[in-house]
């Protein structure tokens, strides 16, 4: 068993039940035992802790409660002082289990593999400072491989309803914000949770609040996703959304991922806010909060979000892929006394200061209904604030697979090579400051090859300004790729 093979950057990510043809399990049980006695070690060992207290929460995936049985078994065998389970919760509950809670944990472990398919499963780990980093995780498996479970280990645990808690903490900021006890009363607020975890969002939030929430869909928990890819980010579950909220006849629609980490939105008249336009959409925000702020987002950001982030004042600064290095990206800012209060990639993985940049799906909604409730005083919507906002006209992604058997020397080599022929291309031009790859701009749009950051391949991105031209720019871009040992 070769728990090393199981990271997946700062978390832990596997096959963990037979039901797809060529995936073979490889995170047992007995896997997610040792990796959980890691992480009790690793608070130990690095952060000092000598009993730590350490809870277990799982989306809906149907291995979810054994893994997190087996992960309470390595707890207790590792010798935490407490363990607590609860169940069905958020990712970013967890995370408030360390920070905002009577329960007080040094640790929280989430089970989850975000809106990976069914037969997919993970760890996420969280402390009192934030998420686990890459580094980390080498840590904790180290510690993993050298653990020995005691069999006659007393493997009790305390369960809380702790999903409850994390809601009211968002009920009570809303009502603090609105000054009303409830702010929602007379909105229709729908919510498109997946099967995944997310549907505690609307007894626990949105009723709780006064919103009508009748004609939200897919907000029972269901392991096997068979209403749909729980993924924000999906175009056809995005359209399929925007559907049920113009037949619904409702104010807002909110879609959340698998485990509540990732959402978007869409308008009462059928407007879908993701990507780009939620990034200007809760900058707008921001900007009137923080006058001349920076906002952190990820590489593939439209051209047009940086003009709508500079005419609000603030500061867009294009970062990196990788919701954890725009977070760190977010904090680093902060650390050098550059206003920054937020961290957001285009996935809908967003991170706001003032919720300690904890990458939190559920929080960025809410201050998303704070705005709303607002905005719905001056007879204005959503879309009324992004009225300036431009989409690009054409956009596409492609991720050719790299062949050699060093494919990230060879994807190295192939941007260095896209940078040499940007540079001799008179109607081309290097994007500066670029922190990822390589970004160019060219006749009526920009393309952007880098590195994927876990397989070998090479994601590339094109947008465009006119339509019609995406199809030329694709064409020199896979006769420049020709020469290289790719599969597309």
């Amino acid at each position: 068993m070769d728990l090393y093979k199981l990271q997946n950057g700062s978390d832990i990510r596997g096959v963990a039940m037979e039901g797809i043809e060529g995936e073979n399990v490889n995170f047992t049980l007995e896997a997610a035992e040792k990796i959980a006695a890691g992480f009790a070690l690793w608070l130990k060992e690095e952060k000092g802790i000598i009993s730590p207290v350490v809870s277990v929460g799982t989306d809906s995936r149907i291995t979810s409660h054994d893994i997190a049985m087996a992960a309470v078994t390595g707890l207790n065998g590792a010798e935490c002082s407490r363990v607590y389970y609860f169940g069905l919760a958020s990712t970013p509950a967890m995370f408030v289990s360390t920070k905002e809670s009577t329960l007080n944990c040094d640790g929280a472990i989430m089970i989850s593999a975000s809106h990976l398919p069914f037969n997919r499963n993970g760890m996420k780990f969280f402390t009192k400072q934030g998420g686990t980093d890459k580094n980390d995780i080498k840590k904790i498996l180290n510690f993993a491989e050298n653990f020995t479970s005691n069999t006659y280990v007393d493997n009790s645990y305390e369960q809380k309803d702790f999903i409850s808690e994390y809601s009211a903490i968002l009920v009570d900021f809303i009502r603090e914000k609105t000054a009303c006890s409830s702010p929602l009363e007379g909105l229709k607020v729908i919510v498109d949770a997946g099967g995944g975890a997310g549907g505690f969002f609307v007894d626990k939030v949105l009723k709780t609040l006064g919103a009508d929430t009748t004609g939200s869909v897919f907000t029972e928990p269901d392991g096997y996703f068979r209403g749909h890819v729980p993924n924000p980010e999906n175009e056809k579950v995005m359209v399929d959304f925007c559907e049920v909220v113009k037949k619904e006849k409702a104010d807002l629609g909110v879609i959340f991922d698998t485990d509540v980490d990732r959402s978007a939105i869409v308008d009462g008249d059928g407007t879908p806010i993701s990507r780009n336009k939620l990034i200007a959409l809760i900058s707008d925000i921001l900007l009137k909060e923080n006058p001349g702020a920076t906002i952190v987002t990820d590489s593939v950001t439209s051209k047009s979000l940086t003009p709508y982030i500079t005419n609000r004042g603030g500061v867009h600064h294009r970062f990196m892929r990788g919701y954890n290095n725009v977070i760190k990206e977010g904090k680093r800012l902060c650390a050098e006394g550059i206003n920054c209060p937020i961290a957001i990639e285009t996935s809908g993985h967003c991170a706001l200061r003032e919720n300690d940049f904890l990458d939190d799906g559920a929080y960025l909604i809410v201050k998303l209904l704070i705005n709303y409730c607002n905005l719905r005083k001056e007879g204005l919507t959503f879309s009324d604030m992004l009225k300036d906002y431009e989409d690009p006209k054409e956009a596409m992604e492609i991720r050719p697979k790299l062949l050699e058997e060093d494919f990230k020397a060879q994807g190295e080599r192939i941007i260095s090579d896209f940078r040499q022929k940007a540079i001799e291309n008179a109607d081309w031009s290097l994007e500066e400051p670029n922190y990822e790859g390589v970004r160019v701009n060219v006749p009526n749009g920009w393309i952007l090859i880098r590195l994927s950051l876990h397989d070998p391949v090479l994601p590339i991105n094109i947008e465009t300004e006119k339509e019609g031209t995406i199809d030329g720019i694709l064409a020199e871009l896979k006769e420049f790729l020709g020469g290289y040992e790719l599969e597309f």
